[in-house]
């Protein structure tokens, strides 16, 4: 379907040009029906400025679309993503855009997932092929990412000359990918150096948002991790490394959490 709009779209959202609101009724009345806007990973929208003002301008989209009388459809807004305690401050935190909206923990992938990519690979001959109750541990291990399981079976397959059955296998590549795809992550805090990784570990270590990171008593607790004396004026540059390299996300003012939960979880299991 094609829109023809009123104004013209390289002036969106600029100085005399139309808003994302006036866009997204004009799309709403040409469709003469609902439209629905999904984005993915939303938590990343409020590490910046420029995303906290777009979830501000579908907000105002929404507001100025769904309650008009005889409104010929509505402007819906779904955001999904992959950090459940970041997705649901979007609701529950005052100052967020859709504070006090609908959040609903999404399923995960799980055994009919599992099930599915087993049964397809059975149809294609000389595949080394795990129980089921093995992929799904596997599965599990990898924290239910399906590109991580597919890369696992693919390692499986590559590994049949190994001696091994595909039940022993399948749990040491599904344990070893799972301590690699964090450890990519983590090598960037360790390449910034101790005060970094100190700072990392206080927002890794926090349960929900982390804040204080920039404290007198915060850049003591440094001190004492790296073992020498942290002044609190060198805390921001390294905090703004972390942010640059996607290793924390801020979540509001002086609140900061780790972008990837998966990377989060393994940093909290290694450190116990």
């Amino acid at each position: 379907m094609g829109f023809r709009f009123g104004f013209q779209l390289e002036q969106l959202g600029e100085p005399g040009g139309a808003t994302l609101a006036q866009a997204l009724t004009e799309v709403v009345d040409q469709a003469n029906g609902d439209v629905v806007l999904i984005v993915d990973e939303v938590q990343q929208a409020i590490t910046t400025e420029e995303g906290h003002h777009m979830l501000l301008a579908l907000k105002a989209a929404r507001d100025a679309i769904n309650p008009r009388p005889g409104t010929r459809g509505h402007f819906l807004f779904l955001g999904t993503g992959s950090h459940r305690a970041l997705v649901g401050e979007l609701t529950a935190r005052r100052n967020q855009a859709f504070a006090g909206a609908t959040s609903l923990p999404y399923p995960v992938l799980d055994l009919e997932y599992v099930r599915h990519v087993l049964q397809r690979l059975r149809a294609e001959d000389g595949k080394l092929l795990p129980s089921e109750a093995i992929a799904c541990g596997a599965f599990q291990t990898l924290g239910h990412r399906p590109e991580e399981f597919l890369r696992a079976l693919g390692q499986l397959q590559a590994s049949s000359s190994s001696g091994l059955e595909p039940d022993q296998l399948l749990p040491v590549i599904a344990a070893t990918l799972r301590g690699t795809a964090a450890d990519l992550e983590l090598q960037k805090v360790e390449q910034l150096g101790g005060l970094a990784t100190a700072i990392f570990d206080r927002v890794a270590l926090e349960v929900g948002p982390a804040k204080g990171l920039f404290s007198a008593e915060a850049a003591a607790a440094y001190g004492e991790a790296i073992g020498r004396e942290v002044r609190v004026e060198e805390i921001q540059p390294v905090v703004n490394e972390l942010l640059a390299d996607n290793v924390l996300m801020r979540l509001g003012h002086g609140l900061y959490g780790v972008s990837d939960p998966f990377v989060q979880e393994i940093w909290r299991e290694r450190r116990r």
